[in-house]
């Protein structure tokens, strides 16, 4: 199975929720007092980001990407026994 990476060269600024969400009684909708939840930001880098919390005065907590481990798999581990399947998808 592959991963994509599509959309991960952007760094995100998330407001905290300061206000919990609330359930309308009429309608049963899920409604929300603080509009900054519902926002979210994208930057080109890191340094444009923290320096747009710096000039608005908004607190900030910087998360750093995870490294990514890589499995490297041989393509014939795909038909090893056990993996092969036949037509409704029964092993052979």
């Amino acid at each position: 199975m592959q991963s994509g990476r599509g959309k991960v060269k952007v760094w995100r600024l998330d407001f905290d929720l300061s206000a919990g969400r609330g359930v309308e009684p009429l309608m049963g909708w899920t409604s929300a007092t603080d509009m900054r939840q519902e926002v979210s930001l994208n930057f080109p880098s890191q340094e444009e980001a923290v320096a747009y919390c710096q000039r608005n005065n908004i607190d900030y907590r910087v998360r750093e990407p995870k490294k990514r481990q890589i499995r490297i798999r041989p393509y014939a581990d795909n038909f090893g026994p056990g993996t092969v399947r036949g037509p409704g998808t029964e092993p052979l």
